[in-house]
């Protein structure tokens, strides 16, 4: 029999994702947007604070266990910025080309262009888990001084990976999946989720 758990999240694309991850382990996943919940508030200053928030969020409006992630690009000359911040770099409600424009301009006389793409998940059994699991993913690369690149969304463009030659919007989505800051915590929160009780 199928356990259902809350995706924090109302993005179709994650939803389908880790519908395709976790559904072959008898979760049935469903979005709080399906269920009429609200998104949580992201006031901390870590990605796990964030997850762990949105994820017991999710699990105290549902009344089921809940599953969140909260990932970002973290650049090393820029002291981890844009990091928790990463949707919103470029101000509140910024676009895709406009954090990459923020990005690109502190980075325009920086020598230093390494950076990493992190995820951290976060399943809960109820609100009040005191063991939640957790699962995360680094995806290390440089940030380009150009974009390259059509595929993927965020900073891919910028985001040039040494061991494929190529920009994270350059990969099919397939190969990213596979190589990514996501699908390396997906596939490790799908082996701990296996043995969940």
């Amino acid at each position: 029999m199928s356990r259902r758990i809350v995706l924090a999240s109302s993005n179709a694309g994650k939803l389908r994702e880790f519908r395709a991850l976790l559904e072959p382990g008898d979760f049935e996943v469903v979005s709080q947007g399906e269920l009429g919940i609200e998104s949580a508030e992201e006031p901390h200053l870590t990605f796990i604070e964030n997850a762990l928030a949105k994820a017991r969020h999710a699990a105290a409006r549902s009344g089921l266990p809940a599953l969140a992630d909260d990932s970002g690009l973290c650049v090393q000359a820029l002291g981890g910025a844009p990091g928790v911040h990463s949707a919103r770099f470029a101000g509140p409600d910024a676009s895709d080309a406009a954090n990459n424009a923020e990005l690109l301009r502190r980075m325009q006389h920086r020598s230093d262009r390494l950076g990493h793409y992190v995820c951290v998940l976060v399943a809960v059994r109820s609100a009040d888990d005191p063991e939640p699991l957790l699962a995360d993913g680094r995806w290390h690369g440089e940030i380009l001084r150009e974009p390259r690149g059509s595929g993927g969304f965020g900073y891919d463009p910028l985001f040039y990976v040494p061991e494929c030659g190529c920009t994270a919007a350059e990969l099919t989505a397939e190969r990213k999946n596979r190589v990514s800051h996501r699908g390396l915590a997906m596939r490790e929160l799908a082996r701990r989720l296996a043995a969940w009780r």
